[in-house]
């Protein structure tokens, strides 16, 4: 097994992501294509890909090849990131913003019903998966399903 490193600097991820980006839009890459054949889900491979999970090495090694990026950029994918990618707190672009807003306004309310059902404790943003599907709005255009499947860890008393 490699040793495994962990990052102190987020800018030079986040200069990876935007070399990643470039290399996708050039190649007329989607994401899914980025993903496949790595053996990992879409969502984790893009937000490897944007700074915020290490990959495999073989993973690293299929996204790599497939973008072009040299071996230094390889070995980057690969390291534990600094985490957390809205540095200046409340988000500004409309999407995320979406998401803070519904955490604005559902936020308590989903605190509330976990608690009730599970107890005291939280939801891990560890032992964690994401989906987004698109399907289609019997009112007439698209709607997103975004499930959140986190493992519930309890409070403990110590």
């Amino acid at each position: 097994m490699s040793p495994t490193h962990a990052q102190l600097d987020p800018q030079a991820r986040q200069d990876l992501a935007r070399t990643v980006v470039e290399a996708k839009i050039r190649k007329d890459l989607t994401w899914e294509q980025l993903a496949d054949g790595t053996g990992l889900s879409t969502v984790f491979v893009t937000a490897a890909l944007l700074g915020q999970h290490a990959l495999p090495a073989d993973a690293a090694r299929t996204v790599a090849a497939r973008l072009d990026l040299d071996e230094a950029a390889e070995r980057l994918l690969r390291t534990i990131p600094l985490r957390g990618s809205i540095p200046e707190g409340v988000p500004t672009d409309p999407t995320l913003y979406r998401f803070h807003e519904m955490l604005q306004v559902y936020g308590t309310t989903l605190k509330a019903l976990i608690h009730e059902q599970f107890g005291d404790g939280i939801i891990s943003a560890v032992n964690f998966r994401l989906d987004i599907q698109k399907v289609e709005d019997p009112e007439g255009g698209s709607r997103a399903v975004i499930t959140l499947d986190g493992k519930y860890l309890p409070a403990t008393p110590f």
